[in-house]
C-alpha cells in the first residue's frame, strides 16, 4: 500500500452509475462511479455546503441538491454556477476489490487552479 491512502469500501459498494459519501480523516468525501470508473472529491458544495452525494450524477457532473451548482467528479472542477471554487479532488485507487483513496493536495493548495 502507497502511503497516504486509506481504504474506504469495496468496489461493490459504488455501483455505476452511484454518487457516495465516504469519510476520509473526519472529512465527507463524495465518490462517483461513472462508467465503470471511480472518481472522488469533498462531498461539501463550495457555494453553501450542500451534500454533493444527494445530488444527481449525468455523465461526469454531479449537481448540487440546494443551489444546482454543478462540478466535474472527474477532476473537482466547476462546471456550472453559483460556485466558483473547485471541489478538492482525490486520487482513487483499486487493490483487488478494495477501494483506497489519498487527497491530490493539501488543502492549503486547493485554490489553485
Amino acid at each position: 500500500m502507497s502511503e497516504g491512502y486509506v481504504k474506504v469500501g469495496q468496489v461493490d459498494d459504488f455501483p455505476v452509475g452511484s454518487l457516495k459519501k465516504v469519510v476520509f480523516g473526519g472529512e465527507d468525501v463524495l465518490v462517483a462511479n461513472v462508467g465503470v470508473k471511480l472518481y472522488a472529491m469533498a462531498n461539501t458544495c463550495t457555494h453553501r455546503g450542500g451534500p454533493l452525494d444527494e445530488g444527481e450524477l449525468e455523465g461526469s457532473t454531479v449537481t448540487c441538491p440546494w443551489h444546482g451548482g454543478q462540478f466535474d467528479v472527474t477532476t473537482g472542477k466547476v462546471v456550472g454556477p453559483p460556485p466558483v471554487k473547485d471541489e478538492v479532488p482525490f486520487d482513487v485507487r483499486i487493490e483487488g476489490s478494495d477501494v483506497h483513496l489519498k487527497r491530490k493536495y493539501s488543502q492549503a493548495n486547493s485554490s489553485i487552479s
